[in-house]
């Protein structure tokens, strides 16, 4: 034990003092200057922050560590390599600008307040017995691992309208029962993380649409283009290839009772033992038993638990139409519809106003009903919020890393080391690679639309021109590139541990970080390498776009049933 503790510590001091040693030797190569050095003269060093920062997570398995790492590496090169200040930097301007800085800042407060307040709710309701009442009501029906994991799957395509809602009420709610079904946090995480993003993004009523259209629209109104963002944005769908299958594979895998790589491993660990987190495992959100348990002489109702969450799903959408409707009326635009509305919402709002409310409906239940006294329900609340304390930290450094990476124009980077190999037919398949790293690399898919949707619809239109293509050759192009920045976005979030709604998948499920990564990995990596060939790849040829979906959910099929092996029959 304390050799393998020596040996670790010794390759992390090898591993930092050869990152800092290649910057140095690239600095003093290139000739780079200190922060407000041009893009250009970064290089490749723009890219190694966040490449640091996975390297470190995955080998060490300690997520913190590895972000600050990243972070670190990035407020080095950018402070002029000054070692000192890099460190001061990282807390006097990354976290003061991630929290409080102008535009991201007051999202990120958004965001972190509604997962707090979430995970207050949730305390409460545990401790007055909604949560085990649920677990009771649920294991009459999902009485088999299986039939659990597609109760999972099931609420998290039903919770479609935004993807932070869906992981932290998904995995939140059902955790208690598929822990009571020994299956692995890793699955869980899998589920939700699965079904949050990439239903999301297909979902036409979601928060996502407004984001999506004002990019699409804002490229469209720049170029001189007359055409409908939201008819071509909802044309581009059946592109949307991962997002599909990603969706659908959950499902091949659930019905099949089937695994493989990382994930088997996994469930059988937690279906022979009992153990459904890893021996080394260390939980991103941790309740204590006492705390998720009912409190002593309370009964459990699953009325007390579905309740409080049903208020957070009614009152997300009272808001995300309330404020929708609020910006139409100031634009002057009066008798639209909800749809409408949807794409002008505030959506941080909506989810702030949703949370607050979960919270007050589970604290008046448990005092009007008398199962909690004011001291126990305050505790509860409070236990819920400290629960997210990790979570909480892990964001903050996962905006950071994505702070950096704009500091360092990583993504300019990558685009331009890949500008010359653009072909018109090819445009697809390129841009999906091209927003599979961008987003891997800085872990935002939101980030990654935002850069790619201004630079790859006027690519498009030149390239196509340049080469004579129109009418029904120039339609799959620009549908697909379209597609394509949505797919890869979800599909390099979804691979990446810097991601913030991977994070918050581990948060939600209360599995250990890297677990999660490393189990969903091979999975994610199906999904995407499948898209790659038999979606993107065959539609450059000319291949038609549902034959393409019929191939590619053939294929996993096929997948599942001779890879996968089923997990309650020993090797």
């Amino acid at each position: 034990m304390h050799r393998s503790f020596n040996r670790s510590h010794r390759l992390f001091f090898a591993a930092a003092a050869l990152i800092v040693i290649s910057a140095l030797f690239s600095f003093s190569a290139q000739g780079a200057g200190g922060s407000g050095a041009a893009r250009s003269d970064y290089g490749i060093l723009s890219i190694l922050p966040p490449l640091t920062a996975i390297l470190f997570a995955l080998i060490f398995r300690q997520v913190i560590l590895a972000l600050l790492a990243g972070v670190w590496l990035g407020s080095f090169i950018l402070s002029g390599y000054q070692p000192i200040p890099s460190i001061l930097r990282i807390v006097d301007y990354y976290v003061l600008e991630t929290l409080a800085g102008p535009g991201e800042g007051r999202d990120h407060i958004s965001i972190i307040l509604f997962t707090l307040l979430l995970g207050g709710m949730v305390g409460i309701t545990s401790r007055m017995g909604g949560m085990q009442g649920i677990v009771d009501k649920l294991s009459k029906l999902a009485t088999t691992p299986k039939r659990g994991q597609f109760s999972v799957w099931l609420m998290g395509v039903v919770i479609f309208f935004d993807d932070y809602t869906n992981t932290l009420i998904v995995g939140n709610s059902t955790r208690p029962l598929t822990d009571k079904l020994r299956i692995s946090r890793e699955k869980l995480s899998y589920i939700v993380d699965s079904t949050a993003a990439p239903i999301t993004a297909l979902a036409v009523i979601t928060s996502w649409i407004g984001f999506e259209l004002s990019l699409i629209s804002q490229t469209f109104g720049t170029m001189g283009v007359e055409r409908n963002p939201f008819s071509t944005f909802v044309a581009s769908l059946p592109y949307s290839f991962y997002p599909i299958l990603s969706v659908l594979f959950v499902l091949f895998i659930v019905l099949s009772g089937r695994d493989y790589g990382a994930m088997l491993r996994a469930e059988r660990r937690a279906r022979s033992t009992g153990r459904v987190s890893s021996d080394t495992a260390v939980p991103m959100s941790n309740l204590d038993s006492e705390s998720v348990s009912p409190a002593p002489g309370v009964k459990p109702h699953w009325l007390h638990g579905v309740i409080p969450i049903l208020v957070v799903i009614i009152v997300v959408f009272a808001g995300l139409w309330r404020t929708g409707s609020d910006s139409l009326a100031e634009a002057g635009r009066t008798g639209e519809g909800f749809l409408d509305a949807l794409k002008e919402a505030d959506s941080f709002k909506a989810l702030l106003w949703g949370s607050f409310s979960g919270c007050i409906v589970a604290a008046i239940i448990a005092l009007s009903r008398r199962l909690l006294n004011l001291t126990e329900t305050m505790t509860a609340l409070v236990n819920g919020i400290r629960s997210m304390l990790m979570a909480f930290i892990i964001l903050v450094l996962a905006w950071c890393i994505g702070k950096v990476c704009a500091d360092l124009h990583t993504a300019d980077y990558l685009l331009d080391s890949l500008a010359d190999t653009l072909a018109p037919q090819y445009l697809p398949l390129i841009v999906f690679l091209l927003a599979m790293g961008i987003s891997f690399s800085t872990g935002t898919s939101w980030g990654t639309m935002s850069i790619l949707v201004p630079i790859v619809i006027p690519l498009v239109y030149g390239t196509t021109e340049s080469a004579g293509m129109s009418g029904q050759e120039f339609e799959p192009v620009l549908l697909g590139s379209i597609a394509a920045i949505l797919s890869g976005a979800v599909f390099g979030d979804h691979c990446s541990p810097i991601s913030d709604t991977t994070i918050m998948s581990s948060m939600s499920s209360s599995a250990d970080h890297i677990d999660h990564v490393r189990t969903q990995l091979p999975y994610a990596l199906t999904v995407g390498g499948v898209s790659l060939v038999l979606g993107y790849l065959l539609s450059a040829f000319g291949v038609p776009v549902i034959a393409s979906l019929a191939l590619s959910i053939a294929l996993l099929l096929i997948a599942v049933r001779f890879i996968g092996k089923p997990v309650d029959t020993a090797d």
